[in-house]
């Protein structure tokens, strides 16, 4: 997994560092095939945003948020891209077992 951490207007220090890389432990908890992971954590006024863009095989999500604090930007960026993953997740799983249950009715009996 590639992990980038960018700063706009912002420098990012261990502590963020550390704080993104605890908070992405969970989502690769519920889906271990990350491809690539970027995250901008950004200043703007008195806005706190952080964006991040999570390539897996197949499609990319992305979630961001804005919030006064950007430890709490962090952390609601995260709760999204958690019910995301799941929701892929969910996805490519019931997919794969309605091609399956397709396979194997279309087959010789």
């Amino acid at each position: 997994m590639n992990l980038i951490i960018h700063g706009h207007h912002l420098e990012v220090t261990p502590a963020l560092r550390s704080y993104v890389l605890d908070k992405l432990a969970r989502i690769r908890r519920h889906f271990d095939s990350v491809i690539d992971v970027d995250v901008v954590l950004s200043v703007d006024k008195l806005q706190q945003k952080a964006e991040i863009t999570l390539r897996v095989r197949g499609s990319a999500l992305h979630a961001e948020s804005v919030e006064p604090d950007l430890y709490a930007s962090i952390d609601v960026m995260m709760d999204k891209l958690d019910r995301q993953v799941l929701r892929h997740k969910d996805r490519v799983k019931n997919h794969a077992h309605t091609a399956l249950k397709h396979q194997s009715a279309s087959g010789p009996q």
